[in-house]
């Protein structure tokens, strides 16, 4: 179930318009239409004083809604991918849909001869995988220095800055797995 239509539901349940859960709950009534249209999401705050509104906890108005996540994602080769960062001599595709609705984010790195990869760091408790799949890469996680090949692999604490520089001759490819603390 879908925020908005689970909303709704409790909403008309309870025998209220949305001008009467707007007053109630502080949240504005062009807010709660777009979340009950699914348009917008609401923020945390929103989400807490509608509960309390409705008589629901925050714990229980989740549930349904994660549950009805679709558990199966399948990208099909030849797909381009939906979302990509280019730098100059590198690339990022992120290799599935939803990324932002998932705890981890698989990415296919690409960094051509001589480039590099922006110095990144992450939230506290990200964690990131790396597995070489062609090339020669110097990665550089903190104050540390990692020489890896085609068939090596890194896994690091991502809250560490961290870049990937391309220390071979031809173009490096690797299969990075970014795990996003959940928040």
């Amino acid at each position: 179930m879908k925020l908005g239509k689970k909303l709704r539901a409790l909403r008309k349940e309870r025998k209220m318009t949305l001008k009467e859960l707007s007053e109630k709950s502080g949240v504005h009534i062009a807010t709660l239409s777009r979340m009950e249209t699914d348009i917008m999401t609401g923020t945390l705050d929103s989400h807490i004083n509608i509960c309390r509104t409705l008589g629901i906890s925050l714990a229980d108005f989740y549930t349904e809604i994660e549950n009805a996540q679709k558990t199966v994602s399948v990208e099909r080769a030849g797909k381009e991918a939906d979302t990509s960062v280019r730098t100059r001599k590198s690339t990022l595709e992120i290799l599935t849909t939803g990324a932002s609705h998932k705890k981890m984010m698989p990415l296919l790195v690409k960094i051509r001869n001589g480039g590099k990869t922006q110095e990144e760091k992450n939230a506290a408790g990200a964690e990131q995988f790396i597995y070489i799949l062609s090339g020669k890469v110097r990665a550089k996680i903190g104050k540390e220095i990692y020489n890896l090949s085609k068939g090596d692999s890194i896994y690091f604490n991502a809250t560490l800055s961290h870049a990937l520089y391309n220390n071979g001759k031809g173009e490096a490819r690797l299969l990075t797995v970014l795990a996003l603390p959940n928040i």
